[in-house]
């Protein structure tokens, strides 16, 4: 999502700097090993950068230096091993923010902010009014509960001929008593053969067929906003990798000699702070694929895809049928511009799944291709609420989707 924003704002010819505060760019993808990229939305430029990377398989070893090339040619300055350490506030408005660096403090003036930090931390560190974890749904009470934490890690040494990918795919795959992938995983579990939360592992195709990226361990019940929490899921989400990494060798076909290969930097957050917007979206609109005369964000599709933040498997969908859950299907939906419009602060615009929406919803739209297509609204807003020196809340919507929209 930061990356798209600070594309298109230097792309308009606004002074644009990107802060990271790793020292790799490249969100999610780099720093927590999630790939493949998921999610779909109808953006020119998600394709233009989703091809300057090399498509949605991650190359998690150089995909940071593609990202900076796209900046670079743009114009955008990037300043890494900077965090943001709150918001420089005018009153109820934000006039850039306050890093801290191995130099000391620095301040940066700006016009327009635009909060891609996942977490929400400069609206939250602005006041901006926000909900977190989960209302009531089909299967769960209104417990606040957020969906889990995971460490995703690669593994090598997959005989690719042997492996479910190569014979069926996962989903179809079946073991010579009848039983799929997800059932036998769900048995193990419920023997204690794998750690207690987990009941699914997912195996994704790299960009090496004798590799895997694993999707599996979760961490529940914990709070990525609180530090002593997320120092919690990351001892506990890397001690779960070794009893996933031996089932997988006994169980798992063609996985019989896999070693892990790479561990991310730090654990991934699936949900945290949404930031309330002047405009929201709601579970319902993404399955009747609503339209808005304010969208910014076209042809967004991905499933509501909640982990389980209780139990294991998926929150939603639970059956005789689907006893681990499934995800409900969605129409392709729009993002009106006010999602990304805080209600009560000025100056400051959010882009990635911080965004103005519910639990459900978030669900959806927080997957990585989605927040490319956020980002590049956020930047085409920014640029033009720069260059006529107004809120981002004035800006001519009909205007940012001229561009938002050119050759999608």
């Amino acid at each position: 999502a930061g990356i798209a924003a600070a594309l298109m704002s230097a792309r308009a010819g606004r002074k644009t700097l990107l802060v990271e505060r790793y020292g790799r760019l490249g969100g999610m993808a780099v720093q927590a090993m999630v790939g493949p990229l998921m999610g779909n939305v109808q953006s020119a430029v998600v394709n233009e950068i989703l091809e300057h990377i090399g498509g949605r398989k991650v190359d998690y070893e150089f995909v940071d230096l593609r990202y900076a090339d796209l900046l670079r040619k743009a114009g955008c300055e990037v300043l890494l091993h900077a965090w943001i350490v709150e918001p420089l506030l005018d009153g109820t408005h934000v006039s850039g923010a306050r890093l801290l660096t191995k130099q000391g403090m620095i301040e940066v003036k700006a016009r327009v902010t635009i909060d891609a930090t996942g977490d929400g931390d400069v609206a939250f560190g602005s006041g901006a009014e926000f909900d977190q974890g989960r209302e009531a749904g089909p299967n769960w009470p209104a417990d606040g509960l957020l969906q889990p934490m995971t460490i995703m890690f690669r593994v090598s040494g997959v005989d690719h001929s042997k492996t479910m990918e190569a014979n069926r795919g996962r989903r179809a795959y079946r073991f010579p008593d009848g039983r799929t992938w997800n059932e036998l995983c769900k048995d193990a579990n419920a023997r204690g053969e794998l750690p207690p939360t987990v009941g699914m592992l997912r195996t994704y195709t790299s960009r090496r067929d004798d590799e895997r990226v694993i999707n599996a361990t979760q961490v529940n019940r914990l709070d990525g906003t609180r530090v002593a929490d997320l120092t919690q899921a990351e001892l506990e989400g890397r001690r779960q990798v070794q009893p996933i990494v031996e089932f997988l060798r006994k169980y798992a076909p063609g996985f019989g000699d896999a070693y892990v290969s790479g561990m991310p930097a730090v654990i991934g957050v699936r949900e945290t702070r949404r930031i309330r917007g002047i405009e929201s979206l709601a579970v319902a609109d993404l399955f009747a694929g609503r339209k808005w005369s304010t969208a910014v964000v076209r042809g967004a599709s991905f499933p509501i895809d909640i982990h389980n933040p209780d139990g294991i498997g998926q929150a939603q969908g639970v059956s005789t049928t689907h006893p681990l859950g499934k995800d409900p299907r969605v129409k392709p939906y729009e993002i009106p511009y006010g999602c990304l419009v805080p209600r009560t602060v000025n100056g400051l615009l959010l882009a990635g799944r911080c965004i103005s929406g519910s639990h459900e919803a978030m669900a959806s739209y927080r997957v990585q291709v989605i927040s490319m297509g956020i980002g590049v609204a956020a930047g085409v807003a920014a640029a033009q609420a720069a260059e006529h020196d107004i809120e981002p809340r004035d800006v001519d919507v009909g205007k940012v989707r001229s561009v938002v929209f050119e050759g999608a």
